[in-house]
């Protein structure tokens, strides 16, 4: 694409990919703006973290409730509650409540809050392939960051052409860890407690609270 010679190959390609990137944004726009439309969204997933270089598998499942920016994620035997102001990071294993503030803005953590959003400021991003899965069009969005100190390489999101649902994420570190989450179950508007976002200290009397901030 660089070599002066084939010009004209090098501008028809830009005007294709241009027209491939406006594809995905639109894709992406149409996950955001439904899931938006939701009262409430229940995801069960499962989660595998490998690191071929380093022998490293690690699976697992998890689930999570979220509601505008709140969420409740159920992953590795620990429990994180976002109530829109506070996280609070509940561990029964070592009995201990950590509390600190949202980290949204650390860019390379990708939290359940900012998983329909998150490719809105950032990223580059362009159509890529198609699959299969089970009778269901599963059309993946490649993103790449924009900031080149960003510990991501690249991001594959994997969306549902129908429901336009997301079914998988998978984001490659530049250490050559690549995090997969799949989708099992995609409810919406399910009815939910009014103190499902709620922290109650109550129920952790006998466990350290480790206060951040």
């Amino acid at each position: 694409m660089k070599q002066i010679i084939i010009v004209l190959a090098f501008l028809i390609s830009s005007i294709g990919f241009s027209q491939n990137s406006k594809k995905a944004e639109a894709l992406l726009n149409d996950v955001y703006n439904k899931a938006q439309a939701y009262e409430n969204i229940s995801v069960d997933f499962k989660y595998v973290l490998e690191n071929v270089s380093e022998n490293i598998k690690q699976e697992t499942r998890g689930d999570v409730v979220m509601k505008g920016d709140k969420y409740l994620l159920n992953i590795l035997g620990i429990t994180r509650l976002f109530d829109s102001e506070k996280l609070y990071t509940i561990s029964p294993e070592d009995e201990e409540v950590t509390i600190s503030s949202d980290n949204s803005e650390d860019e390379n953590t990708i939290t359940p809050s900012k998983m329909m959003s998150f490719y809105k400021e950032g990223y580059m991003y362009e159509m890529d392939i198609i699959q299969d899965v089970k009778g269901r069009k599963i059309q993946f969005v490649k993103l790449n960051p924009i900031d080149t100190n960003s510990e991501i390489k690249e991001i594959f999101l994997g969306v549902d052409a129908k429901t336009k649902h997301i079914y998988k994420l998978i984001e490659v570190g530049k250490n050559g860890t690549k995090t997969t989450l799949t989708v099992n179950s995609f409810k919406t508007n399910e009815p939910i407690s009014k103190t499902l976002f709620t922290f109650d200290k109550n129920k952790y009397k006998e466990y350290y609270i480790n206060k951040l901030d």
